[in-house]
């Protein structure tokens, strides 16, 4: 009897939000009410773990799109496809203050065609209802993979530096117009405090990219001749940096990493990998073979990542909203090394 009560809950709190009459303006806040926040990608680790910091203060609405290796479920208030009409209904049945844009479709998954669909039309569809329901705050989370991988990087990327990788990785493509997205909505509607944020290489428990799939193999690929160097960033550090720059609201364009770094190879090492050389030459050779042994190696349009080191400046971002990682690479790497 109890679990037909729990699955019944839980079916009404997934089903497509009520339609209501928009209001006409915002109504003023009563005294003391608290925040409501939205997370998008609320079935993913680093949503997971950013909604159970804000809970305290906040209430919590957690939406996904994706529908794809849903982690965590039960951190999903509402399944819905930003694209579809019944999307709008979710902001008519809450007040948001402020929007966490964390889910975005990976270049794994889905076509080109679908992917863009997902993270920049149904992105732009956000974006105007935050600005048609009064939404104060929205962020962006992004990725390093934004600036390319190429011989001729600078050492150290700043967030002046351009995005390159749509000329580099046509992958990546859609990663870059929701960056161009949400700049263009930074700058011509303020009233939306946008943030962005630019992530290095994010792992830990319940993280499901590239790297940490990778990180969590007993042997793992490399090409011969190349170790470039990577910043990793904790999950729950992530978690953290995403609720500072809520709290703080300082608008703008941020890259979030470590000071420290370390050669891929290394990395590997750290973590309890053995290493599985792969030829680099013939270009078209690492990326056929790569493409051979699916997700047990790096995706194809990765391949440059793992020849050229792409390394942040997370200095704006640990200066603007005073953040220090609390976990360091051994934390890190040793939660893989315990996980064969």
């Amino acid at each position: 009897m109890a679990d037909s009560k729990q699955k019944a809950t839980r079916a009404r709190r997934k089903a497509p939000a009520r339609r209501q009459p928009a209001a006409a303006s915002r109504p003023i806040p009563a005294a003391g009410r608290r925040g409501k926040v939205m997370v998008t990608g609320a079935a993913g680790a680093l949503a997971k773990q950013v909604m159970d910091r804000l809970r305290g203060d906040y209430d919590v609405v957690g939406v996904d799109f994706r529908g794809l290796h849903a982690m965590h479920p039960e951190s999903v208030d509402y399944e819905v496809d930003f694209n579809k009409r019944t999307f709008e209904d979710v902001f008519r049945e809450h007040q948001f203050d402020a929007i966490l844009h964390l889910g975005r479709i990976q270049s794994s998954q889905l076509n080109a065609g679908r992917r863009f669909s997902a993270n920049v039309v149904g992105t732009e569809r956000l974006f105007r209802f935050a600005r048609k329901y009064g939404v104060e705050q929205v962020m962006v989370l992004s990725t390093y993979h934004v600036y390319g991988a190429e011989p001729n990087n600078p050492s150290l990327i700043d967030e002046d530096f351009p995005l390159q990788a749509a000329n580099l990785h046509r992958e990546l493509v859609d990663a870059v117009e929701l960056e161009n997205l949400a700049n263009i909505y930074l700058y011509k509607h303020p009233e939306l405090h946008m943030t962005v944020l630019r992530p290095c290489n994010v792992a830990g428990p319940g993280v499901s990219n590239a790297i940490s799939r990778l990180l969590g193999q007993s042997v793992a690929p490399c090409l011969s001749g190349f170790s470039p160097l990577m910043q990793f960033i904790h999950v729950e550090d992530l978690a953290d940096a995403v609720v500072a720059a809520l709290k703080g609201n300082r608008p703008g364009v941020y890259n979030v990493a470590p000071d420290d770094y370390v050669a891929y190879q290394d990395a590997l090492e750290l973590a309890g990998c053995r290493r599985l050389f792969l030829p680099s030459l013939p270009p078209v050779l690492p990326r056929t073979l790569a493409g051979l042994l699916g997700r047990f190696s790096f995706p194809a349009y990765l391949t440059d990542f793992f020849k050229y080191a792409v390394v942040l400046d997370g200095s704006r971002f640990a200066r603007t909203f005073d953040f220090v990682p609390a976990r360091d690479f051994d934390e890190l790497f040793t939660f893989y090394r315990g996980n064969r």
